[in-house]
């Protein structure tokens, strides 16, 4: 389930995951998105993932229908989570070209926030 959740940085769209993503929640993150930002500019992503479950191959392809659409407009990614997996794919996440991701623990939401509104 997606919820979305205040932002501290206008720049940064934030939110929360918990259980299993549907199509529904994709839908709802690219809606939001496209109402937050224009189809040029760049934006941040702040998410708490609670509890997630991996994801299923059809959800990884959803999700990647709209990385690929808006894979210019990222800039940076903090996935604050407990999960080592979630590490591991915010590692790799982080050598792809013009995204900059970073994983942080619960217990440093502060600084995944100072990370994302810091210039860089």
């Amino acid at each position: 389930m997606l919820s979305f959740i205040p932002s501290q940085d206008s720049q940064t769209l934030a939110f929360e995951i918990s259980g299993t993503v549907t199509k529904e929640d994709l839908k709802k993150l690219e809606q939001a998105i496209e109402e937050q930002f224009s189809e040029d500019q760049q934006f941040n992503a702040y998410a708490i993932m609670q509890q997630p479950e991996m994801p299923t191959l059809k959800a990884i392809a959803e999700e990647a229908k709209i990385d690929m659409k808006r894979w210019s407009q990222y800039h940076k990614l903090a996935v604050v989570s407990e999960k080592n997996w979630l590490e591991t794919m915010t590692n790799l996440s982080d050598f792809l070209p013009g995204i900059k991701a970073k994983h942080f623990k619960m217990n440093e939401m502060k600084q995944a926030w100072s990370w994302i509104k810091a210039e860089q």
